[in-house]
């Protein structure tokens, strides 16, 4: 899972879509489409898009909902605290000495 993890977030194209999900979280292929569009002047297909948003659901980083004929995907931040969990960074604010 890591390793799916660590590919999706390599791509800056796919770290940009789960910026705006950050954003807006909920939002439909269409939606991520525009916003990609008109904010950070990507001028992707919507199947492009779809792809990207493929690995990240593959990496568990977006989950998606269907709603009617729409599809909405939703941030998933579970995986990257699962990262950090796995590697914690040593507590180095202990008691300090005094020197003499």
């Amino acid at each position: 899972m890591a390793d799916d993890l660590f590919k999706a977030l390599a791509d800056p194209t796919r770290r940009t879509i789960l910026d705006e999900l950050t954003e807006k979280s909920g939002q439909t292929l269409f939606e991520i489409c525009s916003r990609l569009s008109v904010k950070h002047q990507l001028g992707m297909s919507r199947q492009a898009v779809s792809q990207h948003l493929a690995i990240l659901e593959a990496a568990g980083l977006v989950e998606s909902r269907r709603e009617g004929r729409y599809k909405f995907h939703d941030l998933n931040t579970a995986p990257l605290r699962q990262i950090t969990e796995r590697w914690p960074v040593p507590d180095t604010s202990g008691p300090e000495e005094s020197s003499p």
